[in-house]
């Protein structure tokens, strides 16, 4: 893994006015988004906003119209955008042998990871789990990883080829309490020592209000964007969620919401 370095601020990733149809139906349309690197956007919105088609969209798994850049203002280069992606949920047959080892391997190597451990492989895969607290998984089954566990596994193997976005379908979906604490923390510390970006889907409000740096508000094309003081504060909101669903301390001044510290992680 590369050393950490604190993020530039001038790398972009622009999203121009993006589109999907598919059956014959719209699901987004004229969807623009503007992030930078070192932040985090969430996207809220109700069941079939089209939030999970907006990532699958940015994989290009779909087709869609619009375009995708990544710029870099401090050579004005184009480069090629690399993407990391933690999916909602992994299928994983139960009783399999794999472990977390043979897991993030065999999308780093060109080989069958079962034909030799290579040294070299174990070292990078251990640097990236520890950035997660999740050194001692790497021998455990998959089969028999908890959610958090699993959680941590499939990001230490999204960094692993040190994208420029991170991409977060529901990653804390079915995980208990600590648990989304440690995530969010992890968030926090990968959005300050990292030069990648992310964007997160949640439903959880209250997270979004703690850890978002911007919020988009998605319902088949932007309805609104900015803070999630101005997002949870305005009509579209009301109109989507309703106030019942505002947490009680989104209006209140940023000081009073306690935004949680990054984890240590021994200053690596």
């Amino acid at each position: 893994m590369k050393k950490m370095i604190r993020p530039c601020g001038l790398h972009c990733i622009k999203v121009n006015r993006l589109g999907v149809r598919l059956g014959g139906q719209t699901v987004l349309e004229d969807v623009n988004l503007h992030i930078h690197c070192g932040s985090l956007h969430a996207i809220i919105g109700k069941n079939g906003a089209g939030k999970s088609t907006l990532i699958r969209a940015i994989l290009d798994d779909i087709p869609h119209e619009g375009d995708i850049e990544f710029k870099n203002r401090e050579n004005g280069k184009m480069q090629k955008l690399k993407i990391g992606y933690v999916p909602q949920s992994v299928n994983i047959e139960k009783h399999s042998p794999i472990s977390v080892y043979d897991l993030i391997a065999s999308y780093q190597s060109r080989f069958p990871v079962f034909l030799k451990k290579s040294k070299r492989m174990e070292k990078a895969i251990r640097q990236s789990l520890q950035a997660f607290e999740a050194e001692d998984l790497i021998d455990k089954q998959v089969c028999n990883l908890s959610g958090g566990q699993m959680q941590r596994a499939l990001l230490a193997m999204a960094i692993m080829d040190e994208p420029n976005l991170l991409l977060l379908d529901e990653p804390v979906s079915g995980i208990d309490q600590s648990g989304m604490e440690l995530f969010y923390r992890t968030m926090e510390y990968l959005k300050e020592n990292f030069d990648l970006a992310i964007i997160l889907i949640s439903h959880d409000l209250n997270y979004v209000a703690h850890y978002a740096d911007q919020v988009v508000l998605l319902d088949k094309t932007v309805l609104k964007q900015g803070s999630a003081k101005e997002v949870f504060a305005s009509e579209e909101f009301q109109a989507v969620f309703g106030r019942e669903e505002l947490p009680d301390y989104v209006l209140r001044p940023a000081k009073e919401t306690g935004r949680r510290a990054a984890p240590d992680f021994g200053g690596r």
